[in-house]
């Protein structure tokens, strides 16, 4: 065996190896049979094989290969066809592909598959049939059926051949896709006379080695030419027929020959002379010559017939003849039977020689052929008597039984002394009536059913049937119930009978335990006038059910006391202490009763026998075992599913009896109910404690909550700067700018901490004043008081002195600003600067503000220093939010960035990161230090001017 290996491995940088491996193997390898070992070709151990789990991977569900773990090796798992898997294509391999894991390797893997000369070429039709007519010219061709080879290459079709070739040719002609048309082409003339039939056979050879060959016979019929007429055996034929002979009647037979063959010596017979009644009395067949009547032939009217006849093939030559038919005299008249008069029914209790059918027979016939003789059939209790003048009776002979023979098909056949005789022949159908002279009979003498105790009322037991042999409404069966007792009671009240169908139903539900079983006796009876009945006897027996618990006879449990057994303490191994007695009122393994311990103060001390109930210790009683001993015994039974009752056994390990006296003091009932209180107060305090830490825990993640939430509020790393509270207006809307102006500040350096302020109305603002020096808490508790609407505390409205003219407005200006001034800055330690407890209020004095001049020149110096604290916002921003106008940009804005101020405050901003130190320091020593001292620590920092300190003297006074 030849086997090509082929090995491409490629390494990809993914992490897995790649390869390709290519195998060639002859097709019809048998199984098992070894195609490669992939192992070796691959490079790879064995044990990396079983180790990754090496499987093969096709595409299409036809497996064919199979991979060997252990070997290392691919196998043929079934024969491989290679003319089934590819037909005609080539080449012809099978792709599948070899997965191992950890780490993932794939490789591919192909088998080719080399065609071997496994079949033969195979023609369509394994005979061909021409009909060819001798007058056929030399050179006619005739086309012939190719065969087919299903193998491939050298092993395909590669040439025909003919034998024997005395008359015909092989000629093949190339199609343009390269399929030859083979054909067969007359080189001799045919000669029917010499031979009228030859046969060819057709091979056809392939090129595989060996060499594998079909063949093809072909049937050649040599047709004949019409050149000879028929001619007849005889130019007279004679015949003889008797009178009413029946129609069909061959009465003679011609025949003609013809020296040609085929369709030319194909002869049709017929009649010439159809005019003279020949032609209504008889007629040939046109296949076989044969002569027939077809009419009814009489020898009164006719004694003779002459027929001529015509032979003519298919080439229109004719020959002729004659037949002669002379008619016979006969017996031809068959005797008539006529019925005069008939019963169709007779009953079945009909007395003997009663007459059931008068007739009378007529033979046309003279002399011995009209003498006639009659008879019936053997088999029916019927006889046939005769009188004068050819008359018969038939009467009955014997009795008749209609449950034996419900109708009598009676034969009358008579035959007259012809020679031959001629008979004829009627059929009667007689029935017989019914009397009702069979009663019911049961299918058993008696029966006997068995139902389970407790079942349902109107449950079917079973049922009881009777047949009756008589028909229709003499065998319509009904049963009855017949009057009986069971003890004491009416046997209808136990049991009722279905009338028509004969089911027995149980009225009510039976108890075992009360009655085990009963008879009573059906009457089946039938519908017949008068009535006949018949009756049998039903023995029901109930059968037992698990459905009584056993009963404890002893030891009595009373309600109302306490019984104890006295065991004293110096009672040995095996000691009786007493013995518990059951009953179960069931039977068989039902009442079958076994006990056992359920619960007992102390189980090393007694046991229960399981069969007889008593109660023995097992081990020496000492003086440590507790004097009161609670027993409590289950006795179960047998059934299915078993049944069961307890019983408390008391015993008393004492030996007097006021020991015992002081130790059963206490009911069971008593205990029991302490025992449900207890539960019942144990179960309300846990409801209780659920309840309170519920809610304690829903309070403190509320609390938690809030101080997150204020944690988040004042966590930041921005100084803050005063501003006025939001209720502050322009009650005359003179100014430059609008009072309410929002500023939105941005830190760049940390996001996470950055504030963003907008909107007039912000309730996150806090209310700062300069000379303010409340802490933050006190701020922030009076902070609700400012967000009331309907406060009494009213702000003073602000001096109309510090504005700005027309040429001093930075950016902007007029009323078209729609922010407010608002602008708070959070340190890094989370203190915010606050006001003093007027400015939170509203009750405060206002800062007397600056002149107009030291007002612009604060601004400016401001400006600056955010200039440099915000250099890397990069150029257009100012460190501001866009939101603060869309056209205030450096672009847009004079160069007044040396120094911002803030309308109604003091301070400015600055970017001094030992400035904003030590202004932290400050704030935390003290949580709002008085204006002076908040000027010292804020260089540079515009001073009150004369005129200002002047107006707020005047404010204070008012």
């Amino acid at each position: 065996m030849m086997r090509n290996v082929t090995l491409f491995v490629y390494l990809l940088s993914l992490g897995f190896v790649f390869g390709h491996v290519s195998y060639t193997i002859p097709e019809e390898m048998a199984k098992g049979s070894l195609i490669g070992n992939i192992a070796r070709d691959l490079g790879l151990q064995m044990k990396r094989l079983t180790s990754g789990k090496a499987r093969l991977f096709t595409r299409d569900s036809d497996d064919c290969v199979e991979l060997s773990r252990e070997r290392g090796v691919l196998l043929v798992k079934k024969r491989i066809d290679r003319e089934a898997l590819c037909k005609k294509a080539t080449p012809c391999a099978l792709h599948f592909q070899i997965i191992l894991e950890n780490p993932i390797e794939f490789y591919n893997v192909a088998v080719q598959i080399e065609d071997i000369n496994d079949n033969a070429p195979t023609f369509e039709k394994t005979e061909l049939e021409f009909k060819i007519s001798e007058s056929t010219n030399i050179g006619a061709t005739f086309a012939l059926k190719r065969a087919a080879d299903p193998d491939v290459g050298i092993n395909d079709l590669k040439s025909y051949t003919l034998n024997p070739t005395d008359n015909f040719a092989l000629k093949l002609n190339s199609n343009p896709d390269g399929i030859k048309n083979v054909e067969m082409v007359l080189q001799k003339l045919l000669d029917r006379e010499k031979q009228d039939q030859m046969n060819l056979v057709l091979t056809a050879i392939d090129g595989g080695e060996p060499q594998m060959s079909g063949t093809m016979l072909i049937a050649i019929r040599i047709l004949d030419a019409n050149d000879n007429a028929p001619v007849f055996s005889q130019k007279i034929y004679k015949a003889s027929v008797s009178e009413n002979s029946p129609a069909g009647t061959i009465v003679a037979a011609v025949i003609a020959s013809d020296a040609d063959d085929g369709s030319n010596s194909k002869i049709k017979y017929s009649i010439s002379n159809t005019l003279d009644g020949v032609g209504k009395m008889f007629e040939v067949n046109t296949e076989n010559g044969e002569v027939k009547l077809i009419g009814n032939i009489d020898y009164e009217e006719y004694r003779n017939y002459e027929i001529d006849l015509l032979a003519t093939d298919e080439g229109g030559l004719t020959g002729s003849c004659k037949l002669i038919v002379d008619v016979q005299d006969t017996n031809d008249n068959n005797p008539e039977i006529r019925i005069m008069s008939q019963s169709s029914v007779i009953s079945e209790d009909s007395t003997l020689r009663t007459v059931v059918i008068v007739m009378s027979i007529d033979d046309k016939d003279s002399g011995q052929n009209g003498e006639t003789k009659c008879f019936i059939n053997d088999d029916v209790p019927f006889s046939l008597t005769s009188s004068n003048n050819n008359f018969y009776s038939l009467v009955t002979d014997s009795e008749l039984d209609r449950e034996r023979h419900s109708e009598y098909i009676i034969t009358v056949i008579c035959n007259d002394e012809g020679v031959p005789s001629l008979s004829s022949s009627v059929t009667l159908s007689l029935k017989i009536s019914d009397v009702n002279d069979n009663s019911p009979v049961f299918e058993r003498s008696s029966y006997e059913a068995h139902i389970v105790e407790n079942n349902k009322p109107g449950l079917s037991i079973f049922s009881i049937t009777a047949t009756d042999a008589d028909w229709n409404q003499n065998a319509r069966v009904s049963y009855i119930l017949e009057d009986s007792s069971v003890n004491g009671v009416p046997v209808s009240s136990y049991v009722s009978v279905s009338a028509d169908s004969g089911i027995i139903h149980a009225v009510r539900s039976f108890d075992y335990e009360q009655i085990k079983e009963f008879q009573f006796r059906v009457k089946a009876q039938d519908g017949g006038s008068p009535p006949l009945s018949s009756n049998v006897t039903v023995n029901i027996l109930i059968q037992d059910q698990n459905d009584n618990p056993p009963q404890i006879l002893y030891p009595v449990q009373t309600s109302g006391s306490l019984v104890a057994e006295m065991v004293p303490r110096s009672a040995d191994v095996g000691y009786l202490v007493t013995k518990v007695v059951a009953v179960d009122v069931d039977s068989g393994q039902n009442a079958w009763l076994s006990y056992k311990l359920q619960k007992a103060t102390d189980r090393a001390l007694f046991e229960v026998g399981l069969q007889n109930g008593e109660i023995r210790t097992i081990r020496q009683v000492t003086d440590k075992d507790a004097v009161k001993q609670r027993l409590t015994v289950i006795v179960e039974d047998n059934g299915q599913p078993s049944r069961s009752a307890t019983v408390i056994v008391n015993v008393a390990v004492a030996d007097s009896f006021p020991e015992v006296i002081s130790e059963f003091t206490d009911f069971p009932h008593d205990k029991e109910y302490n025992e449900n209180l207890t539960f019942y107060l144990v179960l309300a305090l846990a409801v209780v404690s659920f309840l309170f830490i519920t809610c304690l825990v829903v309070i403190i993640s509320v609390k938690i909550y809030r101080w997150r939430q204020s944690r988040i509020l004042y966590h930041s790393d921005l100084p803050v700067i005063p501003y006025y509270p939001p209720r502050y207006s322009d009650t005359l809307q003179t100014g430059t700018m609008p009072h309410v102006l929002n500023y939105e500040v941005y830190r760049t350096y940390d996001s996470r901490n950055n504030d963003k302020f907008g909107g007039a109305e912000s309730h996150n603002a806090l209310i700062m004043d300069p000379s303010s020096t409340g802490t933050m808490k006190q701020i922030q508790s009076e902070k609700s008081i400012l967000d009331e609407p309907d406060s009494p505390i009213e702000q003073k409205p602000p001096n109309n002195d510090w504005r700005f003219t027309q040429g001093q407005r930075p950016g902007p200006s007029g009323p078209h600003m729609p922010y407010g001034t608002h602008i708070r800055w959070t340190p890094k330690n989370g203190t915010r600067a606050t006001g003093g407890p007027e400015v939170a209020m509203g009750t405060g004095p206002w800062p007397q503000p600056p002149t107009e001049a030291e007002q612009l020149q604060a601004l400016m110096a401001a400006a600056n220093e955010v200039s440099e604290a915000t250099a890397t916002l990069g150029p257009g921003t100012m460190g501001l939010s866009t939101r603060y106008s869309p056209q205030f940009t450096l672009q847009h804005v004079p160069d007044y960035r040396q120094n911002v101020y803030i309308p109604g405050s003091t301070a400015t901003l600055t970017s001094n990161p030992q400035q904003q130190q030590a202004t932290a320091q400050q704030a935390t020593q003290q949580a709002l230090p008085p204006p002076q001292a908040s000027a010292q620590a804020e260089p540079p920092k515009a001073a009150q001017t004369p005129a200002s300190k002047k107006k707020s003297t005047k404010k204070e006074k008012k």
